[in-house]
């Protein structure tokens, strides 16, 4: 099998694990990855990011193969359009929750 095969078969757990090993520096078990483990990983989620999920999230690979880098601009309105999202999600989903006033809403 080579490499491109085994990326398109990760299942979507077993990238999660190996993202996180590469994030945390040690496997789900709490074995820590030695440097080879370490290269090989990365390339792997690097590679995964690129082929399957074709991220373009702030510092991913995108399917180019080049790493994704947004300005401080569009994260600050990315980010902006999240929380509105959540703020609304939170007032539809629950309409008798309880509100809340600033001190000088008052």
């Amino acid at each position: 099998m080579n490499i491109n095969d085994m990326v398109n078969n990760l299942t979507p757990e077993v990238y999660e694990n190996l993202k996180n090993a590469v994030e945390t520096g040690k496997w789900p078990d709490g074995n820590v990855l030695n440097e080879g483990q370490k290269q090989q990983t990365l390339q792997l989620v690097m590679m995964y990011q690129s082929q399957v999920l074709k991220s373009e999230q702030h510092f991913t690979v995108g399917s180019d193969g080049e790493i994704v880098n947004r300005d401080k601009t569009h994260l600050k309105n990315q980010f902006k359009d999240n929380f509105a999202e959540q703020q609304a999600d939170k007032v539809t989903s629950d309409p008798q929750s309880i509100k809340r006033f600033k001190h000088d809403d008052i």
